[in-house]
């Protein structure tokens, strides 16, 4: 099988003022196998794209290369515009035909250009060649519109222009190798982004190189394909969000107030982690970043505050415009730098609650509150405002943080890191009638996880056993539901 057979491939060039059509022509003398052109052909398609009208004088075949004169400069010089825009595209599917693997809807165009059949036809296929580019993906577009992996790899690729047309034209491309090319600027990714990657290679091009870590580039790259999974051909971290099915609106919240719940725990296990870092790829590029400390007339340094007292905005004490500015964090690496100042904390999951402020297709504010603390020693309390927006097609970032601490109150620190398994719900088991009753012990005897979890679950698809649990099912494949669900 394939796309078709071998057709005409010509190159224009400019040897001493002269005009000189390369051609492929048949010839028992010449040591390589060439192609046949019929000078019809060459002469009309030529005519077919140069802009001045001519007529060739003296045409004729000389070791391959089709040679002829015109009568005055200016039609030379419309022919030489004519450079590399006549191509071989039957040529091409013969070679595209040839590298492409059904079973995978792959296509392999590796280093295309040293392809033993073209180089052994005369036939040159340069994809940095803007009409070369463009009719390879023409090809694709009207042979394998369903093609899922393609490798484009050690190919001189210097900008992504054409490749935006896979876009809408290769929908159902998910993997995509750009490596060992000459992209200089990760800024050319954004004329792809569209495309819902989960595997891309970038190694071995410039643009790797202007990272400070690898931290920076992947966040870089996620930023514009926020589904990846691999990057390089090593596997990321699930990335923070919610699975939403378009790029324009966000999830709706009924059914989601348990995602949304574990989405804050995945948070603040990356938050706990010592390591703050990978937090970037929860923030929008424009994010900003305020802390707040409860207003007082005592001397911060005598309490546990005091480490967030100095970048507390409170605007009480803050009366200074520009002072209540600096103190804004503005953009997300400034935010996750900031975040990665502030002490090591360790927060109880079981003590957050999750309230949904405002909601609407285009932004979601929630709030997340409970306690933490610092070592062994001081217990405090925070209340988190969350601003997000969708982000790419894959979910949500956030666009503003509102972070608040206080000292917790006595009976917060009593109940903080003591509770065996921690309930996202406020709604008491009691409460619930027989028939909801028999079908949370039912749930909770299937899933694995606890009454008040399970509980949760059911609540938010409002006691729809079969709902529940095709989400119970996708979140614990993800591995999003902590193992303190399970605890009974």
């Amino acid at each position: 099988g394939g796309f078709g057979g071998p057709g005409p491939r010509t190159r224009l060039e400019d040897t001493d003022g002269d005009v000189t059509m390369s051609d492929s022509s048949q010839d028992s003398s010449s040591q390589h196998r060439l192609i046949k052109y019929d000078k019809k052909w060459l002469l009309a398609a030529l005519q077919n794209i140069c802009a001045v009208p001519y007529t060739p004088v003296q045409y004729h075949v000389d070791h391959g290369r089709a040679h002829f004169y015109v009568d005055d400069s200016s039609a030379a010089s419309a022919l030489h515009k004519c450079s590399h825009k006549i191509t071989d595209t039957d040529g091409y599917k013969q070679c595209m035909a040839k590298r492409f693997d059904g079973s995978q809807q792959a296509l392999d165009l590796n280093n295309i250009r040293t392809d033993p059949d073209l180089v052994s036809h005369n036939i040159e296929i340069v994809l940095n060649w803007k009409t070369n580019m463009e009719a390879v993906i023409k090809i694709i577009e009207e042979n394998i519109p369903e093609l899922a992996c393609l490798n484009l790899s050690n190919n001189r690729i210097h900008k992504l222009d054409e490749l935006a047309e896979l876009v809408t034209k290769v929908p159902n491309l998910k993997t995509l190798n750009l490596s060992n090319n000459e992209l200089k600027s990760d800024r050319e990714l954004d004329k792809v982004k569209g495309l819902k990657l989960v595997e891309l290679w970038l190694n071995r091009n410039p643009l790797c190189n202007h990272f400070k870590d690898q931290a920076s580039y992947i966040s870089a790259v996620r930023q514009r394909f926020p589904r990846l999974l691999k990057l390089d051909g090593q596997d990321l971290p699930p990335p923070i969000g919610f699975d939403v099915e378009t790029p324009t609106s966000i999830p709706p919240c009924k059914g989601n107030q348990l995602m949304l719940h574990l989405t804050c725990c995945r948070y603040y296990s990356i938050y706990d982690s010592g390591d703050r870092q990978p937090l970037l790829d929860a923030y929008h590029d424009g994010a900003s970043l305020s802390l707040t400390t409860p207003y007082s007339t005592q001397n911060p340094s005598r309490s546990s505050l005091g480490e967030y007292h100095k970048d507390s905005r409170n605007l009480k004490r803050i009366k200074d415009s520009t002072m209540r500015f600096r103190l804004l964090k503005h953009t997300r690496l400034n935010v996750v730098a900031f975040l990665n100042e502030l002490p090591k904390t360790q927060h109880d999951v079981a003590s957050f609650t999750v309230d949904v402020n405002t909601y609407t297709n285009t932004l979601l504010l929630f709030t997340v509150s409970g306690v933490f603390k610092e070592g062994e020693d001081s217990t405090m309390a925070f209340s988190r405002v969350f601003i997000t927006v969708p982000a790419g097609n894959s979910g949500l970032c956030i666009v503003n943080d509102q972070l608040f601490i206080r000292m917790a109150t006595t009976e917060e620190i009593r109940r903080a890191f003591v509770a065996p398994a921690p309930t996202p719900s406020s709604s008491p088991v009691p409460t619930l009638t027989a028939s909801q009753q028999e079908m949370l012990t039912a749930f909770s005897q299937k899933s694995g996880m606890n009454l008040e979890w399970s509980q949760k679950c059911l609540q938010d698809n409002e006691w729809d056993f079969n709902r529940a649990a095709q989400i119970f099912t996708q979140l614990k494949t993800e591995g999003q539901i902590p193992d303190v669900a399970f605890i009974k």
